[in-house]
């Protein structure tokens, strides 16, 4: 399975890379992680690589090689499209977040993201994180989603993110990731 994680700095797509290898490592699959950190710190884009399965050669994932594109924010779904394989699934957070030349006015923020997506579903993750506690565990409600509608071992996703947040942040991750398996 190749997944191609898309988000702005401080979103969580560094950890959620880390729990999806985690999860892959349990079910005793290879597993190579890849990422692209950009201007993360800036509130720039960032991508993860995660591919798994029996062998894995190589931790880049090519144009039109993606099966899954999780993204936790909506125009970064539509910048990483290209990425997604035929028959693949784009899941994206509707969230908004205004890049650098939105801000200064010499860009204007795309109306029409959603009907430019392909096979895309969209999912208010920040809506649930903020349910569970916490802005910052919406990432662990795209994993939850993520989990659900590809059949992954929910338990063992959630001893994945369990081992991978810090201990007072158990159980709020856990009750995101709940919120996004229930979407």
């Amino acid at each position: 399975m190749d997944i191609l994680i898309a988000g702005v700095g401080g979103q969580g797509t560094l950890l959620a890379s880390r729990v999806l290898g985690k999860y892959a490592l349990k079910k005793n699959l290879d597993v190579k992680l890849s990422e692209v950190h950009g201007m993360a710190q800036r509130g720039g884009s960032v991508i993860t690589f995660v591919r798994f399965g029996d062998k894995v050669n190589s931790p880049i994932i090519d144009e039109k090689g993606a099966d899954i594109i999780l993204a936790f924010e909506k125009l970064e779904a539509l910048r990483y499209a290209h990425y997604l394989a035929d028959g693949g699934k784009i899941i994206y957070s509707t969230q908004e977040i205004m890049p650098m030349p939105v801000v200064t006015g010499a860009a204007k923020y795309p109306d029409d993201i959603e009907s430019r997506l392909p096979n895309a579903v969209g999912i208010d993750a920040m809506d649930k994180a903020l349910k569970a506690g916490n802005s910052k565990a919406a990432n662990s409600v795209m994993l939850g989603a993520l989990t659900t509608i590809m059949g992954l071992d929910k338990a063992v996703m959630e001893e994945a993110l369990t081992e991978s947040v810090p201990e007072k942040l158990v159980q709020l991750n856990l009750k995101a990731f709940e919120y996004g398996c229930e979407m």
